[in-house]
């Protein structure tokens, strides 16, 4: 996790700051009160983050779609974790709305390391490989009483038929600097995918670089479990197009998954409804932009020519 982020973050009716977060501290758990707190940066808009102290981290729901999160992950993640490969965030405190701030909050242990949006890793067939390993272990745990998708999790694994409207008119308004021909092949090809007939299972929801923590050039930590739930595991399969896994490697991501062919169209589906970008963001010459060019030529690529066999 990376540090250095300051100000105030808006969220709707209210705003987070270093003052707001003392004072829930002071109020709630004094005897943290007192220790260092930095602001942190994150890829991701649901959470406002804090390290606190060396080894703490205080995580607070911003817009109202997030206020699940807390009692889930309360329950759920630290049932989970002694069965992963990876480490994964276990709250340590809930702390409840006050000082103005509406919503549930958590105090967490911080997880060292660097976002592999930003740090590599050493071997990528390996890190590939590990990220499967995490994945696949996930799948294993028992599902009892798991939430389903929904709101709590933004609906990640539910029909992807529910995504096709704004799908469609997203792939349409690239028209001109991509090939939305193919991307909507892309699309049409997880739709008619035959469905998960079997048992759902316990899905992250959410893995892209900025929630995978890189440490001595490894991967070791999966992060942000806010879409955790109990669904189709196609979902998971997104982790080939949005994270450090590239065309290289993915037959490595698969080979340990060992999914069928479905499944992974399916996946190509739960990526791209994560990495369509807007016309403007393609439009301006970043590397945002070329990275975000690549990530759509490679859908295209591993729907034509399949992960196994590339010309």
């Amino acid at each position: 996790m990376t540090s250095g982020v300051s100000g105030a973050v808006r969220a709707e009716d209210f705003t987070i700051d270093d003052t707001l977060v003392r004072r829930l501290l002071a109020a709630q758990f004094p005897e943290w009160a007192d220790l260092p707190l930095q602001p942190i940066s994150s890829a991701g808009s649901d959470n406002a983050i804090y390290r606190l102290g060396e080894s703490l981290t205080v995580r607070l729901p911003l817009p109202n779609r997030a206020r699940f999160q807390v009692d889930k992950e309360h329950l759920w993640l630290p049932r989970i974790a002694p069965s992963l490969p990876l480490a994964i965030p276990v709250p340590l405190a809930k702390g409840a709305p006050g000082e103005g701030y509406p919503r549930g909050w958590s105090v967490y242990r911080w997880l060292a390391g660097e976002d592999s949006a930003v740090a590599p890793v050493d071997d990528p067939r390996q890190a590939a490989a590990d990220l499967a390993g995490f994945v696949t272990a996930l799948w294993r745990i028992d599902t009892a009483g798991g939430p389903t998708p929904g709101p709590q999790n933004f609906f990640r694994g539910g029909p992807l038929a529910d995504n096709d409207s704004w799908i469609r008119a997203a792939i349409a308004d690239l028209d001109g600097l991509v090939d939305t021909h193919a991307l909507t092949a892309v699309w049409d090809a997880a739709l008619d995918a035959p469905a998960w007939d079997r048992p759902p299972v316990w899905i992250h929801g959410d893995l892209h670089d900025g929630n995978l923590l890189v440490v001595d050039g490894r991967l070791g930590a999966v992060l942000d479990f806010g879409a955790l739930g109990v669904a189709d595991p196609a979902c998971d399969l997104m982790a080939a197009w949005t994270t450090f896994v590239t065309a290289a490697t993915r037959p490595a991501f698969r080979a340990v998954l060992a999914v069928d062919d479905a499944t992974w169209a399916r996946g190509r589906g739960w990526g791209l409804t994560l990495s369509l970008p807007s016309r403007a963001d393609l439009s301006v010459d970043t590397r945002m932009a070329a990275d975000s060019r690549r990530r759509l030529e490679e859908f295209i690529a591993d729907h034509r020519y399949g992960t196994f066999s590339r010309p």
